[in-house]
């Protein structure tokens, strides 16, 4: 086992060694992995900064529930704790009259009208905020049901909107990963055609070692760890690249922000984001070595 680990050791240095030896050609490929790699990172970055200027996409599915003006608070947490037992609804919170009256009173605009009202005219509210597994079909009998309760007024829920959202939130979906995909898929050409053409500069020596009895698995093992070595080392620069985007726009934003008012700051890649990133460069990196050297390695065999 020593021995064993020892040898992958060897020659994992040694392709890593190989790889800084020529840094003009190994930085460029590094580099394309990296720019493939940053691509739908950055995607998933702009996706998850859209949700979060816009307040949240699941806000945005939030829908009201007027109860009749009048009703006890306690009705209002009664119907909150039953609608919280549905598999269609992740949260409802209360909005009592008077915080909704005061909230009126602190927008502006209606101090002096609603200091000449005696008794308070809004109803309890609920908010409702729909599991990300419901659909408007769902939502849209919820809230039928809801409507024809005795103790409800109005149910506010713009299910159009909903639908729209969901189609938005798939598109995105779908468009992200079919650009890792892609472009997952275009770095193991890339490795791939780079171990290769090492395969090809190294081929009197595959030759000769095979003559002396070397296997296979021995003459493959560098180039694997080289692909290795190009997928970690683009995964790392995608996450450079990322992050220096992020730097450049985080103060133009931050200042666009502050003209409308607000407080907006950019997220990066989380660590599951990078982790993803890093180990996409990994697999595809390996992959691309593997299907370089399993069609091109077995074809060079020595002249006796």
């Amino acid at each position: 086992m020593r021995q064993w680990l020892s040898r992958h050791a060897q020659n994992c240095l040694s392709s890593l060694g190989r790889l800084i030896s020529h840094p003009g050609g190994t930085f460029l490929t590094v580099a394309v992995i990296g720019i493939a790699l940053a691509l739908p990172a950055g995607l998933n970055v702009l996706v998850r900064n859209g949700e979060s200027l816009a307040g949240g996409w699941e806000s945005v599915r939030d829908f009201s529930v007027y109860l009749q003006p009048g009703d006890e608070l306690a009705v209002a947490q009664a119907l909150a704790i039953e609608l919280e037992g549905r598999e269609s609804v992740a949260a409802v919170s209360v909005v009592t009259a008077d915080s909704a009256l005061d909230d009126l009173r602190d927008s502006g605009g209606f101090a002096g009208v609603l200091d000449g009202v005696e008794e308070n005219p809004l109803p309890h509210t609920l908010i409702v905020r729909p599991s990300p597994e419901a659909t408007p079909d769902k939502l849209q009998s919820l809230a039928g049901e809801l409507e024809a309760r005795p103790e409800v007024d109005q149910v506010r829920l713009d299910t159009e909107w909903v639908a729209r959202l969901n189609a938005l939130l798939d598109f995105a979906r779908r468009g992200i990963w079919l650009a890792a995909g892609l472009l997952v898929s275009a770095v193991i050409v890339i490795v791939g055609n780079t171990i290769r053409l090492d395969i090809e500069n190294q081929r009197a020596e595959i030759e000769v070692a095979k003559l002396l009895g070397a296997t296979d698995a021995f003459v493959r093992r560098p180039f694997l760890y080289a692909g290795f070595w190009y997928g970690l080392s683009g995964g790392l620069f995608a996450l450079i690249v990322v992050a220096l985007a992020l730097l450049l726009l985080d103060g133009p934003v931050t200042r666009l922000s502050a003209l409308y008012g607000g407080s907006f700051e950019l997220q990066g890649l989380d660590m599951a984001g990078g982790g993803a990133v890093v180990g996409g460069g990994l697999l595809a990196g390996l992959g691309g070595a593997w299907v370089a050297v399993a069609r091109h390695l077995a074809a060079i065999q020595p002249k006796v």
